[in-house]
């Protein structure tokens, strides 16, 4: 008995030293890399103002060289990024080119600079994944651990694009499949996380966090938690257009007849026409706008119009369908902060800003199925105090969202209500969903209950009627 327990804590030992080590190491290298992705986008984005027209009139062609330097050069980087890096882990074991690094980075850059509605977290996402199976070859790993690297260098690239490093790890092994966290990665994927964003900051980057301090008045009361309630309601169903607008454009988009260089062009053409009548805030991250929504102070948002968020889906649908670079998360927080600012001006109280702050989290939670770490990133970018208000309505949000994703590629593990008859252990965009058989029985008994009451309340009408005549 005493030597089974040796034996086994000295496995354990050695287990947790081995990836401590790697972990750590392949977080200060993606944090490396991440970080001159980020400095050369925000040289890209500040350059912008030496043109001497506006900006988004190079997206045609912008978009036209993204899609000919992707299909040329790495097929595999297309996308918004951790889409691919989900189907890698489920299919390949995390096997990705290398090409995808340089290929990723130039592409964003290039669309990001001419005003693709994406973001940058998944390109960060895919870096930090290429570079950990570009690792585990070199090192000769056997499929498994490679699996497990590339799952760190998913955590460590949103950690350190977003300054999240607790939420970061969280997103990487709750984001793959859908009702399951993987635990046998959660310390690798922690210390990888902490170490990019570390490094990150090391090497100069700057995060914002929100000023918290209008939540601090938030009390505990039922009225508030009522409208939190309502507002994880409505936020779920956010989920939803986001999810089917973007999957709905990139299958009309595909059925196009024309060569794809015709079509990104053509989409840029799409873009630069619904800016010039919409404005350019749809455009690019859209980061000014996100901070305004989250300012308490209602100057800076007074511009926004409430029908921002259907405006910014339009445009990341277009620009993904066509085949731009980028990710999807960044206009998720979008979207998810001006539909929380129009909820919160509905309701028409002095929490406008705090629920720009439950739509942020909680549209990322429902999209991407993510509500462990949508909550986890409330409380690193908007404090403590936002806590209880944000797991709750992320929660619901992810539920209400359904059976879809963003990321068609992670598996169901679960059904997200026991009236419901779904395939679990298949891909999101392969799953199945209907009616539990029970279910379609007591809703058949209702419907024959309501045919007799309907069909004796007509005879009793008939008989007053023969009565009285």
């Amino acid at each position: 008995m005493i030597r089974k327990h040796i034996t086994e804590q000295t496995a354990i030992f050695f287990s947790v030293t081995k990836w401590v080590v790697l972990s750590s190491f392949v977080g200060v290298m993606i944090g490396a890399i991440v970080t001159l992705f980020l400095k050369i986008l925000q040289i890209a984005e500040t350059s912008r103002s030496d043109i001497p027209f506006s900006y988004y009139y190079l997206l045609p062609f912008a978009l036209f060289l993204t899609v000919w330097i992707v299909r040329k050069f790495a097929p595999n980087a297309e996308g918004h990024g951790t889409e691919k890096v989900i189907e890698a882990v489920h299919k390949r074991y995390g096997q990705i080119d290398i090409a995808v690094i340089p290929v990723k980075l130039f592409a964003t850059v290039l669309t990001i600079f001419a005003g693709g509605s994406v973001g940058k977290e998944g390109p960060g996402a895919q870096i930090g994944a290429g570079a950990a199976s570009w690792l585990s070859d070199i090192l000769k790993f056997s499929p498994e651990d490679r699996k497990k690297l590339v799952i760190c260098g998913i955590s460590a690239g949103f950690a350190s694009v977003f300054g999240t490093p607790i939420a970061g790890a969280i997103f990487g092994v709750e984001v793959l499949i859908i009702g399951v966290i993987l635990y046998d990665v959660l310390l690798p994927s922690f210390i990888a996380g902490f170490a990019a964003f570390t490094t990150a900051q090391f090497l100069g980057v700057e995060y914002t966090y929100f000023d918290v301090h209008f939540y601090q008045n938030i009390s505990l009361d039922i009225p508030l938690i009522l409208q939190v309630v309502a507002a994880g309601l409505f936020f779920g169903f956010i989920s939803d257009i986001v999810v089917t607008s973007v999957s709905f454009s990139s299958k009309i988009i595909k059925k196009i007849p024309l060569h794809p260089y015709t079509v990104a062009f053509l989409g840029g053409v799409l873009l630069v026409i619904l800016a010039l009548i919409f404005g350019d805030i749809y455009l690019g991250l859209g980061l000014e706008t996100i901070k305004n929504t989250l300012n308490h102070d209602p100057y800076f948002s007074k511009d926004i119009p409430w029908y921002a968020f259907l405006l910014k889906t339009l445009f990341t649908s277009i620009t993904l369908g066509v085949g731009g670079s980028g990710g999807i998360i960044t206009p998720i927080f979008y979207i998810g902060a001006t539909s929380g600012h129009l909820f919160g001006q509905l309701f028409g109280n002095e929490h406008i800003a705090l629920f720009a702050a439950l739509g942020f989290v909680s549209v990322l939670a429902g999209a991407a199925n993510a509500p462990i770490a949508a909550t986890i990133m409330a409380v690193e970018l908007f404090g403590l105090e936002i806590a209880h208000y944000a797991a709750l309505s992320a929660v619901i949000s992810f539920l209400i969202t359904g059976h879809r994703s963003v990321f068609p590629s992670q598996i169901l593990a679960m059904k997200k209500s026991e009236m419901l008859d779904v395939t679990v252990g298949e891909e999101v965009e392969k799953t199945e969903v209907d009616l539990e058989d029970t279910e379609i029985g007591r809703i058949k008994d209702i419907k024959e209950r309501i045919k007799r009451r309907r069909e004796k309340l007509k005879k009793k009408k008939i008989r007053k009627t023969k009565g009285n005549s």
